[in-house]
């Protein structure tokens, strides 16, 4: 298939999620961030969704793992078989993607040697050019937000391994912050809770599964916290599979800490904010963005809080990518942001 018109791919390459846009198109692919090796080789056998399907229902001698932590690559050779793999079945339909420019997000307050992995990963599975596009201003602008405008606006954007949050103005971030509290770690204190108050264990998807379905910042007003949910995994003390009965107060209490230090840390960005900026916040209020945004009434949480109006975005989990694919349409700023 010939594919003359499409220069630039963009990658919202996430800790959790791995998300692919074309110049034009849009969203093309959204696939979970894993790999799954063959213990006794090496060998990458499955990636994505496959792989996904097999984290915590295999034999002991395949292992399924994250190459990505905190929004940057923990594990290089993986990564790069993992975004050739998602790239090439791409290519099925949209053509060859070879030689082209590839436009990439990263968190906030990368490192340089973070970056120079990120480009060359990219180099290795064909890019002619890397440029690179902080995740909260991505996000902002996939949030249709006005970032050209001399005036303040706040993304906060909750990932699978960070929450990045930037004051923009005049197309450039302000201020910012990164967290390590985002989706993973509110699973992972999910599972934690769990076993020490049942004393049951149980899987990363199974915990994921609890915070989609029970998980809220604040249920006490609809009846979120008496929602239930029935999980399967093993006694502690006996080894033997067990069910037991999960209740929206046991997964907001087993969120509270995790939630509370995003909204802390919300609160100590505002605080260092200029105060001319600061005042076109609590007019213009708060955006959140990410897949971790979507945790029942986070925003009216957050601005109880915080005391500045709230506003989940449309679409939040699609915010980083299609506003990554908007900023393609201006390769010179972005190589100038870039250098």
């Amino acid at each position: 298939m010939l594919n003359f018109g499409i220069r630039e791919v963009g990658i919202d390459l996430g800790t959790a999620n791995t998300l692919l846009v074309l110049q034009n198109k849009g969203i093309i692919m959204r696939e979970p961030s894993m790999v799954a090796v063959d213990g006794g080789n090496g060998e990458v056998i499955a990636v994505g969704r496959d792989a996904y399907e097999m984290n915590g229902r295999t034999s002991g001698g395949i292992k399924v793992s994250y190459p990505m932590r905190w929004g940057v690559i923990a594990d290089h050779e993986k990564a790069i078989v993992m975004i050739a793999r998602f790239l090439k079945e791409v290519t099925k339909t949209v053509g060859n993607l070879k030689r082209k420019i590839f436009v990439i997000s990263v968190p906030i307050g990368i490192t340089s040697v973070e970056k120079r992995a990120i480009i060359e990963a990219a180099k290795r599975v064909g890019a002619r050019e890397t440029l690179t596009i902080e995740e909260p201003l991505a996000a902002a602008i996939g949030a249709n937000l006005p970032v050209w405008e001399p005036e303040g606006l706040m993304v906060v954007d909750i990932g699978g391994g960070t929450t990045e949050m930037a004051v923009i103005s005049s197309n450039g971030i302000a201020v910012s912050q990164s967290l390590k509290n985002a989706g993973q770690a509110m699973d992972r204190v999910v599972a934690e809770y769990i076993l020490k108050n049942y004393e049951l264990k149980i899987g990363s998807r199974t915990a994921e599964q609890l915070k989609i379905r029970l998980g809220t910042a604040y249920g006490l007003t609809d009846g979120k916290r008496e929602e239930i949910m029935e999980i399967g995994g093993n006694d502690l003390m006996t080894g033997r599979p067990k069910t037991i009965e999960i209740t929206g107060l046991d997964v907001e209490k087993a969120l509270e800490e995790t939630v509370a230090g995003i909204i802390d840390g919300v609160r100590r960005t505002l605080e260092v904010t200029p105060p001319e900026l600061a005042a076109d916040l609590h007019d213009r209020g708060i955006v959140l963005t990410g897949g971790g945004s979507l945790l029942h009434r986070l925003d009216k949480k957050m601005a109880e809080e915080i005391k500045v109006p709230v506003i989940l975005a449309e679409n939040p989990m699609d915010c980083v990518a299609l506003g990554t694919e908007k900023a393609m349409r201006n390769l010179d700023s972005l190589r100038l942001a870039s250098s």
